[in-house]
Parts: structure tokens; C-alpha cells; sequence
């Protein structure tokens, strides 16, 4: 089984928070939070995510998450 990584930094994904089956670890999560809108971290941040969730959701379809791998 593969271990799962921080979409953001990298790091083994022992906690944190799951976006539609990606994991951002606890230290990258409270950066996200305490970062300002506008400032170079935060775009960085935003950028991280965008590039690791998948673009085209379809409306009315059911996806399992849990299986979806990159």
C-alpha cells in the first residue's frame, strides 16, 4: 500500500485534513490558517491544492474518493 504525502510539502501523512482523498498535514493546515490573503504563502498554498485536485467534477455523478489515485 502506498503511503500518503502532504500534497503541499511532502511530508508522510500521519495527520491533517482530507480534500476530496489528498491529505494536507497538520503543520501545512495551521500555515494555511494563520496566513494573510494576497501574500506570496498563501498563492503558494492555493496553488498547491489547485494543482492536486482533480479539475472537472461533473454534476449528479458519484465518486469514490477513496479510490481515486493520481
Amino acid at each position: 500500500m502506498q503511503k500518503r504525502k502532504c500534497i503541499i510539502c511532502g511530508k508522510p501523512l500521519n495527520d491533517g485534513i482530507m480534500i476530496n482523498g489528498r491529505g494536507i498535514c497538520k503543520n501545512c493546515e495551521g500555515r494555511i490558517i494563520n496566513s494573510q490573503s494576497g501574500t506570496d504563502f498563501y498563492e503558494y498554498y492555493m496553488c498547491c491544492i489547485k494543482k492536486a485536485i482533480p479539475h472537472n467534477i461533473i454534476r449528479g455523478v458519484v465518486y469514490k474518493w477513496q479510490d481515486y489515485l493520481l
